[in-house]
């Protein structure tokens, strides 16, 4: 009796394998479909979608990076440091939403921007890192943006995935900030602004509107994440997002013409706490720019681009 009852298990198993594969194929394939119906998405996009002076800039197999002087607003004072960005073309999986291995007719081509500043804050040091995936045809919003900021107290880490809403999830060492994961319906993000404007500034949102602040400055401040009300306004080689509930003001200076490199960028807002908070402008101011196959790079023998980037 045991031994039927055994073998009944096993032939139920072997029956139930097939169909569980079959519904995570489908689901796989409804979702790469659905992907591919919305971002024109497959192997050939590049070649049909995008001008000439984009693909030769951007699929040269290089990033382009960029480092700043860093003057940044902390704890009521100004710190010394410097700020790098590092935008690259790469091809991203949606559903898993990871940086996929090999390009298919299931992937988004995506213009990555992986954002760090260092600076020290008297004894300790602060290390923060921004990554937006922003897709190249330029007609939605980010796919994922993610945040971490590491300092002697603790880190803290926040993501932010775009799926049928913005799935949001966030961790941090603070007690009221533990453990955190929630919805949000979709607006836009600081954050992608950033690869938006490298794509095409003119795209830029204008006008009143809701925003998201960049996650390092909602963590940082300890806000809630979600949209505020910000006025945009786009000028000649500048974009300025200011948010008069939170009394921050984010002005981004760039090159008007193509690649619209950013030149610097300023961010006003209050910084301090109790007598020693105080209206202060964090300034970054571009040293210098390459293009550079980092990836490839690990060796010691090319820490002297570091020097070429001014951050040593």
């Amino acid at each position: 009796m045991f031994k039927i009852t055994v073998k009944a298990h096993i032939l139920v198993w072997f029956a139930v394998i097939p169909l569980f594969i079959s519904c995570k194929k489908e689901k796989e394939e409804n979702v790469a479909q659905q992907w591919k119906t919305e971002f024109k998405v497959g192997k050939n996009f590049e070649k049909q979608q995008l001008p000439e002076t984009f693909k030769s800039y951007w699929y040269a197999g290089e990033a382009e990076i960029s480092s700043y002087k860093l003057e940044q607003a902390r704890y009521g004072e100004i710190r010394e440091g410097t700020a790098v960005l590092v935008f690259v073309t790469e091809d991203f999986l949606p559903e898993i939403q990871v940086k996929a291995d090999v390009r298919s007719d299931s992937t988004i081509p995506v213009l990555k921007l992986n954002a760090t500043k260092n600076f020290n804050t008297g004894i300790y040091p602060y290390s923060i890192m921004q990554s937006t995936f922003y897709p190249v045809k330029n007609n939605q919003h980010a796919l994922k943006v993610s945040s971490s900021i590491q300092e002697w107290c603790g880190q803290v880490y926040s993501q932010i995935n775009n799926r049928n809403q913005f799935e949001v999830m966030s961790h941090s060492y603070f007690e009221g900030e533990a453990d955190e994961s929630f919805k949000l319906e979709k607006s836009i993000l600081e954050n992608e602004l950033w690869t938006q404007l490298r794509i095409d500034p003119k795209s830029l949102p204008v006008g009143s509107l809701n925003i998201i602040p960049s996650l390092e400055f909602i963590r940082l401040k300890h806000i809630k994440t979600k949209a505020y009300q910000a006025e945009a306004e786009l000028n000649e080689g500048q974009y300025t997002i200011n948010y008069p509930e939170l009394n921050r003001k984010l002005v981004i200076n760039f090159n008007p013409d193509f690649p619209y490199d950013i030149l610097s960028w300023e961010e006003r807002f209050k910084s301090g706490f109790g007598d020693n908070a105080q209206l202060l402008t964090t300034r970054a101011t571009k040293l210098k720019t390459i293009k550079s196959a980092y990836w490839k790079q690990n060796s010691s023998k090319y820490e002297k681009l570091r020097d070429t980037l001014f951050l040593n």
